[in-house]
């Protein structure tokens, strides 16, 4: 079985594990991750706040209702052989009627975040992807003043009253 921040979850580890999924997401020890069979991420867990936060209740049709983790457990074989037909729909589950956790396709998880899909045959973990952050060839540093100025006179006048303050004026 696949650790936390290695290789991904095969799709019979997270079948045998769904209460502890579960009870990690609850603790707020397991963000969301891919799973799927031959080490290729098929389909993602993430927490229903994350779902809901990002819009996903208006942004996809999803399974009525809210699934029993027992449930995801004995469907979960059928769910990602439905997801690599490309027939999914996001499922929502927990316990006793809590939607706590959700199960989705890789690209619907893209499409939820508002990320691009990567060019085909390419094997990509939508939940591990990093950005680049350098400074581009055009940006330039900014002074506080500069900043002010453009968010606008309340920015100004509250960048003003705390120069007051700190110099001791009226």
């Amino acid at each position: 079985m696949a650790t936390e921040g290695s290789a991904i979850r095969s799709v019979d580890d997270v079948r045998r594990d769904v209460a502890g999924v579960l009870s990690r997401f609850r603790r707020g020890r397991t963000m969301a991750f891919s799973f799927g069979d031959g080490g290729v991420p098929e389909a993602v867990l993430l927490t229903y706040d994350q779902f809901e936060d990002l819009g996903g209740e208006s942004k996809f049709e999803r399974r009525p209702g809210v699934v029993a983790a027992e449930v995801v457990g004995a469907e979960l074989v059928s769910m990602v052989a439905a997801i690599r037909a490309g027939s999914f729909v996001p499922v929502v589950w927990g316990d006793a009627g809590e939607p706590e956790a959700v199960i989705m396709s890789t690209s619907q998880y893209r499409q939820l975040r508002g990320d691009d899909e990567p060019p085909p045959g390419t094997v990509d973990d939508p939940t591990r992807r990093v950005y680049a952050s350098e400074p581009l060839p055009t940006s330039r540093t900014m002074t506080v003043d500069e900043f002010a100025a453009m968010m606008g006179p309340d920015a100004q006048r509250i960048l003003d009253e705390i120069r007051r303050e700190e110099d001791g004026s009226p």
